[in-house]
């Protein structure tokens, strides 16, 4: 079959080898930015008169009739034509005549495709961020359901101090709101228009980048031809991007699956997120939990791999740089289906309150009461340190906690030491207490939530 570049070779490939080079059994998914893109191209021609307007309208008519087949699913690829542009190309004009050839007047396949993925990322990445912000959403109202609910916080997973487990929900709202953050500002970069770059050195015809930019929605121009053709940075932030997102989600996970082990119990994933096993009747697995946190490899992986593309390639476009678009297609995949499971995972968690309070009774984390008790009332912190030290060494020797000790003990220990000491080793109090700026007391996590759902309705709409 003829190529459509073809005019200065003697012979075709064979079909392997054609395979092999196609990009199209992927980069189809790019059917609608490319029909999108080359609309705006040859409006942009006919403005600045490089076609007749008899041709610009018949070309527009035929790349919306293919538009609407491509939204019904009903255009057929062919990897003889290789990538998505020559196949539309070929589509057009088979659909139109020969007038559909002059729609490549002024441009590269090599601004085309990276103007087709700053336009995929940018519907891409809003897209994402509705997602985030609606797990946030859940996160928040969650929170709001157990601001008062005590969990034993960790530090090097040992039992630390105790918290409220709306505070420890909210740890990761703000995870996510970073995360938002840093895709928002990515959106700078991702709606710059390559198109009109040409395959590197720009046009001789007298084209109008900024009309053509400007009917896409972006706002502007790459101000170098060849950066505008040659850049993935824009790819690379994104997957940095979703890499870093996705690692959160995974921190996530790792607690939600221990916290739904026999030994914790603290919660119950819904039965529409969890299986059961072949052999063993009695288990619920949180295997949703587990995909998400064993799906951050594949996105780790996508950056990797695209950083390693990029590291040896010249200026300006390579076929290497063909590589960009899976990693990209799967990331965008992977990421917006852990987010929308992660939602439901959060919204039909049972949270069981009794045994994460109990769990914090059953252990040292208000020794820290005990050291502040002591600071407070004039005792170097250092000193208070080791004196709690001592009685919980004495707890451990008898197989008792700190609220068991008799109050002589305490008194022998320290003659500061009050019937008071019992009110503040209870673990409500000690975290109701702590209210310092961001602190876990009951207090400052009511102005957490509300200062959480005030960022949610602050939130703009990215189109």
């Amino acid at each position: 079959m003829k190529k459509l570049w073809g005019g200065r070779f003697r012979k075709t490939a064979e079909e392997w080898v054609d395979e092999f080079g196609a990009s199209i059994p992927f980069d189809q998914q790019l059917v609608e930015e490319d029909i999108e893109g080359s609309i705006a191209h040859v409006t942009m021609l006919g403005k600045c008169g490089i076609l007749p307007n008899d041709d610009v309208e018949i070309i527009k008519a035929g790349l919306l009739a293919l538009l609407e087949k491509a939204k019904q699913d009903q255009l057929e690829f062919s990897v003889a034509y290789e990538d998505i542009h020559l196949n539309i190309e070929k589509m057009l004009i088979d659909e139109i005549g020969h007038v559909g050839g002059k729609l490549h007047t002024g441009r590269s396949r090599n601004d085309q495709v990276a103007t087709d993925m700053h336009l995929y990322l940018r519907k891409r990445v809003t897209e994402m961020m509705d997602l985030m912000k609606e797990l946030q959403k859940v996160l928040v109202e969650k929170a709001e359901q157990h601001i008062e609910t005590l969990i034993p916080g960790y530090t090097h997973l040992q039992r630390a101090q105790p918290v409220s487990f709306a505070h420890h929900l909210l740890a990761y709202f703000w995870m996510l709101e970073r995360d938002y953050e840093r895709f928002a500002e990515s959106l700078k970069r991702i709606n710059k228009s390559p198109l009109g770059a040409g395959a590197l050195a720009g046009t001789t015809f007298p084209i109008d980048r900024e009309y053509a930019a400007e009917l896409l929605g972006f706002d502007g121009i790459y101000e170098n031809s060849i950066d505008a053709v040659s850049d993935r940075d824009f790819i690379i932030e994104f997957l940095s991007n979703s890499s870093m997102l996705m690692m959160h989600l995974s921190r996530f996970c790792e607690e939600l699956i221990l916290w739904s082990s026999q030994e914790f119990r603290f919660v119950e994933m819904d039965d529409a997120f969890a299986t059961g096993s072949s052999i063993m009747p009695q288990k619920k697995n949180p295997d949703m939990a587990e995909l998400i946190r064993g799906k951050v490899g594949r996105v780790y992986g996508n950056l990797f791999g695209l950083l390693t593309v990029m590291k040896g390639t010249p200026l300006a476009y390579n076929k290497d740089m063909q590589e960009d678009k899976e990693g990209m297609f799967d990331t965008v995949k992977t990421v917006m289906g852990s987010l929308k499971i992660f939602a439901g995972m959060i919204e039909t968690m049972k949270v069981n309150v009794a045994a994460m309070e109990a769990a914090t009774k059953q252990d040292f984390s208000n020794a820290t009461e005990l050291a502040d008790y002591l600071a407070a009332k004039g005792v170097p912190f250092r000193e208070a340190h080791e004196i709690v030290g001592k009685l919980v060494l004495t707890c451990i020797e008898k197989g008792i906690f700190l609220a068991d000790l008799p109050l002589e003990v305490y008194q022998k220990a320290s003659p500061l030491f009050e019937p008071d000491i019992y009110e503040a080793l209870n673990p409500y109090t000690a975290v109701d207490r702590r209210n310092s700026a961001g602190g876990t007391g009951f207090a400052e996590v009511r102005k957490a939530v509300a200062n959480a759902k005030k960022r949610l309705s602050e939130k703009k709409r990215y189109e």
